[in-house]
């Protein structure tokens, strides 16, 4: 199999396609899916984020603001101290996914797969490969956005737009994913989250 890292960004997705389906847990209630409904809201929070970085990118795009403005525009918003902190386009949106992935791996995925559920197992196998790929194209995103810091021009500004919206719609994908497959599990294994 060939590392993600190499494989061209066109080709780079969560492939929806091959996604396992989560059964209906029997015994599952309504408050056991009002409870893993929990997750959507997180992602939301995430989400409403994703879009403020993208308007800001589509702006450019539209040829509202010249590349090299990027940098203006991102630092004099609200998310600037965060910009800075993790010190790339992006800084907050990286650090957010990753330690949101980071609890999913090291907690409530191993909490379900605890269950023995074997419909349950393949879902979370299939989230940890989206995982990974998602976390390809943050890489990718970070190294696009640190180029066209170092030089802001129109193809270092084409590659980070063409990079971070490959990432929305993977991450959009992959969200809406999880959210309905494992709406019943969290609440009737975890008792939500």
């Amino acid at each position: 199999m060939k590392a993600l890292s190499q494989i061209p960004l066109a080709l780079l997705d969560v492939n929806g396609a091959a996604r396992p389906k989560m059964p209906p847990i029997a015994g599952a209630r309504d408050e056991d899916r009002r409870k893993g409904r929990h997750l959507a809201a997180i992602h939301r929070h995430y989400l409403s984020e994703v879009a403020q970085i993208a308007a800001i990118l589509e702006r450019i795009k539209a040829g509202d603001a010249p590349p090299d403005a990027l940098a203006s525009i991102v630092l004099h918003s609200d998310m600037r101290k965060n910009f800075e902190v993790a010190g790339t386009l992006c800084g907050h949106q990286c650090a957010v996914l990753k330690m949101h992935h980071d609890i999913e791996e090291n907690s409530m995925f191993p909490a379900l797969a605890a269950q023995g559920n074997s419909a349950l197992g393949k879902v979370i196998d299939k989230l940890r490969a989206e995982h990974a790929v998602i976390h390809e194209l943050l890489s990718r995103l970070g190294a696009s956005a640190e180029a066209l810091a170092t030089a802001p021009d129109a193809a270092q500004f084409d590659q980070a737009f063409d990079v971070f919206f490959a990432l929305r719609q993977a991450v959009l994908s992959h969200f809406k994913y999880e959210e309905r497959e494992l709406e019943e599990a969290i609440g009737f294994y975890l008792d939500g989250i």
